[in-house]
């Protein structure tokens, strides 16, 4: 939708100032390969892919023509073309908070956004780490965000999770709805707070270079780096059973519009995936 629009402003300094660099959105695909260069070893017709770039790789399309040297894997047979193309983005967000950190068994955590693609990507691999994991969704998705691995879950339309009594070691806010300042007094003495949002005013990164300074309570902002490894981690939870995203609604290329409208709308829970006929 950032792409889309060109909003937050930010995102043109990585997709296009005036207009977007690549004609057709899309950043995520599952599919099959139907032929590869003389050189390329890695695949071969037949093969069941899926693959990731979030600076863009025009996949909201039938067909792709991709270098073999891209963020590309093969599809376990048992994970499905939905569930491989919804499992690239979040999941490599996910990953690239929860690598910066070191999550032991045990420790508390809380994800603001369970329903959420990141948040519940994230709370399957707190779950795998034993981590006890606090999360907040809407009330029609207690049991789905429990089933995913949360041993609390708040009900964030009855209750504000920022009034919590508990401490944690770390707050996960996966939908960049709450701040720093809100969540503070949930962390532990030592405790780190996570957005995956810039926050109001952009504050985040800002806080991510100043708070270490302070000693105490710390804000992170991870850059997600290194697709290749992310993308051969899913593989690796696929294979454990670890690990499969949420998927909300499919909607036809055709009506890709409609699809757009809804995820724009806020209301999406997990991922929404545009299928191919």
């Amino acid at each position: 939708v950032a792409v889309l629009t060109g909003k937050p402003y930010i995102m043109r300094f990585f997709t296009g100032l005036s207009k977007p660099t690549l004609p057709s959105t899309g950043t995520d695909f599952a599919g099959i390969v139907e032929a590869v260069g003389n050189n390329v070893q890695t695949f071969k017709p037949g093969d069941r892919v899926c693959g990731f770039d979030d600076q863009g790789l025009g996949s909201h399309a039938q067909y792709l023509a991709l270098p073999a040297t891209k963020a590309i894997i093969t599809i376990p047979e048992n994970i499905t073309f939905e569930q491989a193309a919804a499992s690239m983005e979040a999941a490599h967000y996910a990953i690239n908070f929860l690598n910066k950190l070191e999550i032991k068994a045990g420790q508390n955590v809380l994800v603001n956004g369970g329903t959420g693609a990141i948040g519940s990507a994230m709370i399957q691999m707190l779950k795998n780490k034993g981590a006890t994991v606090t999360a907040t969704c809407r009330t029609e998705h207690l049991e789905q965000v429990r089933a995913l691995g949360a041993q609390k879950v708040i009900d964030y339309t009855r209750e504000d999770f920022t009034q919590e009594n508990q401490q944690y070691e770390y707050v996960f806010d996966a939908v960049g709805k709450s701040t720093f300042g809100k969540c503070k007094h949930l962390l532990k003495p030592c405790g780190i707070y996570i957005s995956s949002e810039l926050g109001p005013g952009w504050q985040n990164p800002f806080l991510a270079l100043y708070t270490p300074l302070t000693g105490g309570k710390k804000v992170l902002f991870p850059l997600p780096t290194n697709i290749k490894a992310s993308l051969a981690h899913i593989r690796e939870m696929w294979e454990q059973g670890a690990f499969l995203p949420m998927i909300d609604k499919r909607f036809p290329l055709e009506n890709i519009a409609e699809a757009f409208t809804y995820v724009a709308s806020g209301q999406k829970v997990g991922n929404v995936v545009l299928t191919m006929d």
